[in-house]
């Protein structure tokens, strides 16, 4: 008989090849509609050597290729243990489950024992699954890990460990350490998480109410890139150019970028950043029309400027009054060299410095004279002064 299996289910292996790139596909689109954050998503098709394996390990268990319930498997790996819950009822909801076949590890392993805590299920296809009414009348397996439970698995199944019997007595309390310190930082990253989700939910209300208690960082940044007053001025910068502001333009290092550039020209809070927009405003418009028709072939390309590009002006102002920054290392910040080369940027900036000095020597501001003070120096390597940074003299 087991011969007769074999033979059969390679007969019929495309047919389970493409039963595996559907259920694939499907499950790929539940997530997505469910808004789910998954690590991959990825499916198996089993090897005739494995089924022949399998049929001579377990004798007369199998009379039919539908009682093999892991022909074809989809192996979702998340990145929290408790999105495993989330998408064990995604499952439950979106298939028919064949219960007696399907298993929760979780609730089997003793209280000292972390190992693969994951979910299988086994699920019947019908004429009503949606997208998979093809291969009614066939199923596949569904196994859910998070990546620490992902990583367990695989590390116990190299090491040849398929149940706690198989492991020496010596080597036990190892597993146990292991699997404590595992259990504990699964635990800790969905800490993380929902303290990043926090942190996230409560930001416009402390930008708000609190804007010099909010650190600028990647999160923080994004969210000024939307309001006052980095927006009206963005806005502002743009008109003065007659350009577009790219709104929604793709960049999703842009505010982590923008952050570490404020950091390095000394500002750090949400509220130091809006005083010293709102002192500088006008320098910033000043600075940009000096500056942007000097490098019209490295962001013309892109139709208009960019959102937060206010910012970007303003650090580069603070950097031309500071002789102890790296122009070098901001252009690198910015992420600006393409076009153009690095020393032909910093030429550039010191450039239009130049031209805003001049001008802002016709029309004064007392902005300008506060920019162009001085911040003591910081020290170089030995304690002597770090070099000039984009000062023009």
């Amino acid at each position: 008989m087991n011969d007769g299996l074999v033979s059969e289910y390679k007969a019929n292996l495309p047919q389970f090849e493409a039963l595996r790139d559907a259920a694939v596909a499907h499950t790929l689109a539940v997530l997505e509609r469910a808004g789910l954050g998954i690590h991959h998503v990825t499916g198996r098709v089993k090897k005739p050597l494995s089924l022949e394996d399998k049929l001579r390990r377990k004798p007369g268990r199998y009379r039919s290729l539908p009682d093999v319930t892991d022909l074809v498997a989809v192996r979702v790996i998340t990145y929290f243990e408790s999105d495993v819950g989330a998408v064990s009822r995604l499952i439950e909801a979106n298939h028919t489950v064949d219960w007696e076949h399907s298993i929760d590890k979780s609730k089997m392993h003793d209280p000292d024992r972390f190992g693969y805590m994951g979910v299988h299920y086994v699920v019947r296809l019908t004429p009503d699954t949606p997208g998979l009414a093809a291969f009614a009348g066939m199923g596949f397996e569904v196994q859910i890990r998070s990546i620490l439970q992902h990583a367990w698995a695989e590390i116990e199944h190299d090491l040849g460990y398929k149940n706690r019997d198989a492991i020496p007595r010596e080597v036990q309390r190892r597993f146990y350490r292991l699997a404590g310190l595992l259990e504990m930082a699964d635990e800790e990253f969905m800490a993380l998480h929902r303290l990043s989700r926090d942190y996230a939910a409560t930001l416009p209300e402390r930008v708000q109410t609190e804007p010099e208690g909010v650190f600028i960082d990647a999160q923080s940044m994004k969210h000024l890139l939307n309001i006052p007053p980095v927006r009206p001025l963005d806005e502002d910068v743009a008109g003065a150019l007659q350009v577009r502001l790219l709104v929604g333009w793709p960049d999703p290092d842009r505010p982590q970028r923008l952050a570490r550039l404020l950091h390095y020209v000394g500002v750090n809070s949400v509220g130091a950043l809006q005083k010293e927009l709102g002192r500088s405003r006008e320098d910033v418009r000043r600075f940009a029309r000096q500056l942007m028709p000097l490098l019209r072939e490295a962001w013309t390309p892109a139709g208009g400027v960019r959102p937060g590009t206010s910012v970007v002006h303003y650090a580069l102002l603070r950097a031309c009054a500071n002789p102890s920054l790296d122009p070098h290392e901001i252009v690198a910040m910015l992420d600006m060299r393409g076009v153009l080369g690095s020393q032909e940027l910093v030429q550039a900036v010191q450039e239009a410095y130049r031209a805003f000095l001049n001008e802002a020597a016709r029309t004064p501001s007392r902005s300008c004279h506060r920019l162009n003070r001085r911040p003591p120096e910081r020290e170089g390597s030995g304690g002597r002064p770090a070099r000039e940074g984009l000062t023009v003299r």
